[in-house]
């Protein structure tokens, strides 16, 4: 199978509405990573420093070796930075997602006790802050275990979400296999959160963000001043704001650091962006886990037919009879590189029209020439497909008058003589009278205009039966 596995369409054109508790206009969601103590140290038993989200410019791992200034900038977020964000948090009433490194948590007894007297949720941010891209899957699964054991050791409960970040392409799918994780956030892809089915689990996934995030204070190109983090929060949340008002209300993440945003000169913006947004009605700031809740309440997943994964037979025998009486297109459409944008109606009749437009002439035709006449000897016997059934007495077709009829006999047989294959029309788009007009206007047009006309009506009939299937 040609299968391409990346979900490039998500919602498509119309997300669905989360019906924010309150009727909120908007979810802003905060985060604050917890990392300190966990990241890369040779006290960690890890084969350099940490080089990676830090106030130091350039800087790069140093090979069996303490780096002492990379080090006190770690010690800097859970000493000081934890407590500033604490009281700024606390003070205005907002809770927090920590994600949690498990092993910087169990270095850290004081501010994960103050984070469960906040009533704040902790997540799991791995079992240390390290990147998982070259772990063989086993090691990572168990790592993941163990993360789950320390975290529910150190907090006295197990974690119900999931960050990695320096994840793997295996992430996603060990946590989900893992079976505990209400949601899971190794993603950037949406503004919503969705279903992944992960094998038999449906697991939910919670989107998180890159660029609402302090990290950009230690990326280049990235923010210098509180004041361009400020300016660039301030605008999301105008946008999403202002979308919530027009009726596609949607989810803000902010992603935050005790050693980055816990500075003084850093947090000054994002007090000021806790104000501008405290300024607004239809507000919601959950934690992550009130958000899985919600979702998994309200837009509960349901299994539904993808034809991206279904067997060659299966995926003929279903949308074989798209293109009248032609399953040699579906055939090959399955061959194609079908994917999670093909699971809808616009996906799946792109890939079939692919097939219909590349046929040879002969072939094309041969589809044309399996059309029925409208209102013709085959639908008088019965003896049209329940498609074309359906299709002719939406437009009133199968109740014509006598004068009718002997009008679209006349007709049919004019044109199957001078273009040599019946006249085809989406009946579905027009009334009997438009269908009418069309076929007098049309029979005059030259056979070459008129082939590539009722090729173009037999893909949009296409179209419109696969809406009413999928």
């Amino acid at each position: 199978m040609n299968r391409y596995p990346r979900n490039m369409i998500g919602y498509g054109a119309d997300r669905p509405d989360p019906q924010w508790p309150g009727a909120a206009r908007i979810a802003v969601q905060f985060v604050l990573n917890y990392e300190e103590g966990g990241e890369n140290c040779v006290l960690h038993g890890d084969a350099g420093s940490e080089a990676f989200l830090s106030d130091i410019a350039g800087a790069a791992p140093w090979p069996g070796q303490r780096h002492w200034n990379m080090e006190s900038i770690y010690e800097y977020g859970a000493r000081a930075g934890f407590w500033r964000l604490h009281r700024l948090f606390t003070g205005a009433g907002i809770p927090l997602t920590i994600y949690g490194v498990a092993s910087a948590l169990a270095r850290s007894p004081e501010q994960v006790e103050a984070m469960k007297e906040a009533g704040w949720e902790i997540a799991s941010h791995g079992l240390k802050w390290v990147e998982h891209r070259d772990m063989a899957p086993e090691d990572e699964r168990a790592a993941i275990a163990e993360a789950v054991r320390l975290h529910t050791e150190v907090v006295g409960e197990r974690p119900r979400g999931w960050y990695t970040g320096r994840c793997s392409e295996n992430t996603v799918r060990l946590v989900a296999e893992e079976g505990g994780f209400e949601y899971v956030s190794d993603t950037y892809d949406d503004d919503l959160p969705y279903w992944l089915e992960v094998g038999a689990r449906d697991q939910l996934i919670i989107p998180y963000t890159l660029e609402a995030n302090d990290m950009r204070f230690a990326t280049a190109p990235g923010y210098i001043t509180g004041a361009q983090f400020y300016s660039y929060l301030r605008d999301a949340f105008d946008t999403l704001y202002h979308e919530g008002k027009e009726g596609r209300p949607a989810m803000m993440s902010v992603g935050l650091h005790c050693r980055l945003i816990g500075r003084p000169g850093k947090i000054a913006g994002l007090a000021r962006f806790l104000d501008y947004i405290g300024r607004f009605d239809g507000v919601w700031c959950p934690r992550r886990i009130d958000v899985a809740r919600h979702w998994a309440k309200v837009h509960p997943h349901q299994r539904r037919e993808r034809p991206s994964a279904m067997t060659r037979p299966d995926f003929v025998e279903r949308f074989g009879g798209v293109f009248e009486h032609s399953p040699w297109i579906a055939e090959r459409a399955w061959d194609l590189e079908l994917g999670p944008a093909h699971d809808r109606a616009a996906g799946l009749h792109n890939a079939l029209a692919r097939v219909f437009r590349t046929a040879s002439d002969a072939e094309r035709m041969g589809v044309l020439r399996a059309h029925p006449d409208l209102a013709g000897k085959l639908a008088a016997a019965a003896r049209l497909t329940a498609e074309s059934t359906a299709e002719q007495a939406s437009a009133g077709l199968d109740a014509l008058t006598d004068a009718e009829r002997a009008r679209f006999g006349e007709l049919n047989t004019a044109y199957v003589e001078k273009h040599g294959f019946p006249f085809i029309i989406a009946v579905r788009d027009h009334d009997k009278a438009g269908i009418l007009a069309a076929f007098e206007r049309r029979i005059a047009n030259p056979t070459g205009v008129e082939f590539e006309e009722a090729c173009a009506q037999v893909e949009r009939i296409a179209r419109l039966r696969l809406e009413e299937m999928l």
